[in-house]
């Protein structure tokens, strides 16, 4: 794919009101995500890339799409200030898997270390994962578009474990909302995965995903953990865009952690 198409792509859309243009590499980058996002190493994407809104993402989307780099449906979801690039289908399917059986990570401040709880110690988290899967189910029936953007109302949801469901996490953190967590100090273990993507460009990395656990809980989550590696490492094995997929890990301490 012309590399010059798609950084003028990313600043035509994404550049609008930035005092700096957007940096190819990080155009490159967002393209190599949103990729990854539609070859289906990652069932969501939460969008950083400067202050774009639904509008401009729908764009820059169009303009990937007329490069060969989207296909499939894409929906881009307002939630809570933040937006979140995700293929319907496999949303649909991470929050009934969620509804089902999430594995959540009790994270509030009062707790004087992480501890695990299962779904029905979080009611409020699973009436949010209810209320968003309706929400994109009607979403999804209401239009055949190839990209597609919603709002949903989250009020006093909470948007971490919400997010991280979407995002794919094997482990979610959830939390009394506006209040402090206690992952400060915790030795948590990063986990993160990148792939080459030479369908960009040679040489190109991109990360496909990363997220924590505490340190503490990885011996009780090594089944979660090793479920969730052999499944990216099956969606490798069905795409031709991303080579070389390197899953990492290192365990860091810090005296702050927002989420």
């Amino acid at each position: 794919l012309p590399v010059a198409q798609l950084v003028l792509a990313a600043r035509e859309a994404l550049g609008p009101g930035r005092r700096r243009r957007l940096p190819a590499a990080r155009a490159l980058q967002a393209a190599g995500e949103v990729l990854a996002v539609a070859a289906g190493l990652k069932p969501a994407l939460l969008w950083d890339c400067g202050a774009a809104g639904p509008a401009e993402l729908r764009r820059y989307l169009g303009r990937l799409r007329e490069a060969g780099l989207a296909p499939g449906r894409l929906h881009v979801l307002a939630m809570g200030g933040s937006l979140l690039l995700l293929r319907p289908g496999p949303a649909l399917g991470r929050l009934r898997a969620a509804l089902r059986a999430a594995v959540l990570v009790d994270v509030s401040g009062a707790r004087r270390g992480p501890e695990l709880c299962g779904p029905a110690q979080a009611p409020a988290l699973r009436r949010h994962l209810a209320a968003l899967l309706g929400h994109l189910r009607d979403t999804e029936a209401a239009s055949d578009e190839p990209v597609t953007a919603s709002e949903v109302a989250a009020g006093d949801w909470n948007l971490c474990a919400v997010a991280g469901v979407l995002l794919g996490y094997p482990a979610v953190y959830t939390f009394t909302e506006g209040a402090e967590n206690c992952l400060a100090l915790t030795p948590l273990r990063v986990f993160t995965a990148r792939a080459s993507c030479p369908r960009i460009k040679d040489g190109l990395r991109v990360q496909i995903c990363s997220f924590s656990v505490p340190e503490s809980l990885c011996a009780e989550l090594r089944d979660v953990l090793d479920a969730w590696c052999h499944e990216l490492r099956d969606a490798f094995g069905a795409q031709r865009d991303f080579v070389d997929l390197c899953i990492s890990s290192e365990v860091v301490s810090l005296p702050a952690v927002a989420l």
